[in-house]
């Protein structure tokens, strides 16, 4: 690393690009790590344990135990190990119609989005959703790409050091730059819906109902709330839908093995 920080600047980009390329293993797609997926998980850790702390942790027995047992069923579907992935899953009473995924296999969900949904089959594509961000490593991809976003920064403010315009400058990379970061932040959310559906209809749960929970979502909020897509960290509720509904029938052969090799196993026991 301090090597690294003797290089020129347009030497070390070029360096840390082409060592930082991974590939998300369900879509193929080449995605920039710049950390390792120890550090990745501790700070996923670090952070999930204050979440604890401060946020309101379910006691509901029942409920622990019903969702607790979908997110590792959804787990196991993933198909490929994930070393640094201690999987949990905690539950928050809040109101709030949300969840979150964080680096090393921490998932939290609130209670207002269990009571919105229907089924086991709409949490389910909730939680795949969230899975899928872990499995694909997002977090540290945004991690990375705030670094390089501060690298580019460095780059345009030495560049302009003695620009009268450097303010200008500095103010137009850094709107770019929040373009570009919603963009791919945008583009994960779609991937994890996909790869979601695909580890939820792989552990036997409906992928149809993906559609039919945003659909609910999409009705929770006030037309005047939506703001254009580009200025928003996800997709439109509907294009979301849409796409959802692309996908949903790809999936329907491995939801109906997975049920039937379920219904097998709980008729042996």
């Amino acid at each position: 690393m301090k090597l690294l920080r003797t290089l020129p600047l347009p030497l070390m980009v070029l360096l840390l690009l082409q060592t930082g390329c991974q590939t998300v293993p369900e879509t193929g797609r080449r995605q920039l790590i710049m950390i390792s997926a120890s550090e990745e998980a501790a700070m996923g850790l670090q952070a999930f344990s204050q979440i604890k702390q401060e946020e309101k942790v379910s006691d509901d027995l029942e409920l622990n135990l019903r969702i607790q047992g979908m997110g590792r069923r959804i787990a196991e579907s993933v198909g490929r190990e994930l070393p640094n992935a201690a999987w949990e899953f905690v539950i928050f009473e809040d109101v709030q119609i949300n969840a979150f995924a964080l680096p090393g296999g921490k998932v939290g969900i609130y209670t207002g989005l269990i009571n919105l949904a229907d089924s086991d089959d709409e949490i389910a594509a909730v939680i795949g959703h969230e899975i899928a961000h872990v499995t694909s490593r997002h977090g540290a991809e945004r991690i990375s790409q705030a670094m390089l976003a501060g690298i580019g920064g460095l780059a345009v403010a030495v560049a302009t050091d003695d620009s009268k315009n450097r303010e200008g400058y500095m103010l137009g990379y850094t709107a770019l730059a929040t373009l570009g970061t919603l963009g791919y932040s945008r583009l994960q959310e779609t991937e994890a819906d996909a790869v979601g559906l695909r580890f939820a209809a792989g552990a036997g749960y409906d992928p149809r109902a993906a559609i039919t929970f945003w659909e609910k979502m999409k009705a929770q909020k006030s037309p005047g709330s939506r703001m254009p897509a580009w200025l928003s960290t996800h997709p439109s509720d509907d294009q979301r839908i849409a796409k959802l509904k692309e996908l949903a029938p790809r999936y329907l052969p491995l939801y109906e093995q997975a049920k039937a090799r379920l219904e097998a196993d709980a008729g042996t026991e």
